[in-house]
């Protein structure tokens, strides 16, 4: 089986595949603080709970918008497992050609997930993360990514809300029933929440406008996209777990399987 670790800024994500078939799949909060012996015991209880042998390992690919983490989990992997863990990056095959002006700035998690789109529902389309930042990726017909935007994530908004005034609170992501919110918690749960929706609308629009896709699909990931869809159906797609899929494609195609 491949092991797939995606790191992001909040959460870390692990899948197992064999084949194109993902068996399991984890996920435990990002701390930069942890140690590898740490990490590694984390793993280890996953892969004994849900009765994974580490034997049955024999491949791994690593994502990571995280440097502190990179050296932490190579090293986990090899050590653990006995083989070391394919880097998303540079000199690694993709399928996807990067039009950015400056590729390497395009970050290794932009780049899974679009992967994971072509493999599953094929190009092109406007594929939007809702993650710690909310990104918006945009890939045409010939499998280029032409670029996008990068705004703050929800949860994200809510937090810098509460950081960076006197009085306004911390609020859970709840979609309010109404948009003139009555309270200072409905206010800002409205506000995050439907402003969201309205930029999303409004962006999506503009990328297919200026790329000359209005007709190609639009897609969603990430752990607070299904919030949003909720208000109203903006998407074609809601998959949650395009980033391990397109690192176990991003595997398995440099090591033509």
């Amino acid at each position: 089986m491949v092991l797939a670790v995606d790191i992001g800024n909040t959460n870390i994500k692990i899948g197992l595949f064999d084949g194109d078939v993902m068996v399991k799949s984890f996920k435990m909060s990002t701390d930069a603080k942890r140690t590898s012996d740490e990490y590694r015991s984390m793993l280890l209880q996953l892969l004994a709970n849900n009765d994974i042998a580490v034997q049955s390992i024999n491949g791994a690919i690593i994502s990571s918008v995280l440097p502190q983490l990179d050296y932490t989990f190579n090293h986990v992997i090899t050590y653990t497992f006995g083989v070391k863990p394919v880097m998303v990056g540079v000199g690694v095959k993709t399928g996807l050609s990067v039009k950015y002006d400056f590729p390497r700035e395009l970050g290794s998690d932009r780049i899974i997930t679009s992967v994971a789109c072509i493999h599953k529902y094929g190009v092109p389309f406007v594929l939007v993360d809702f993650g710690t930042a909310t990104t918006y990726n945009v890939v045409n017909e010939k499998r280029e990514f032409l670029g996008g935007c990068i705004t703050l994530g929800l949860k994200s908004t809510t937090e810098s809300l509460a950081r960076c005034t006197g009085k306004l609170p911390q609020v859970e992501l709840d979609v309010p029933q109404k948009v003139v919110g009555q309270s200072t918690v409905k206010a800002i749960q409205s506000g995050v929440i439907y402003g969201a929706v309205g930029q999303v609308k409004y962006l999506v629009g503009r990328l297919q406008q200026e790329a000359g896709l209005q007709d190609c699909k639009v897609i969603a990931t990430g752990g607070l996209s299904e919030i949003v869809n909720s208000v109203e159906p903006i998407f074609d797609h809601v998959d949650r777990n395009l980033s391990l899929i397109g690192l176990n494609c991003i595997y398995n195609l440099n090591f033509n399987k």
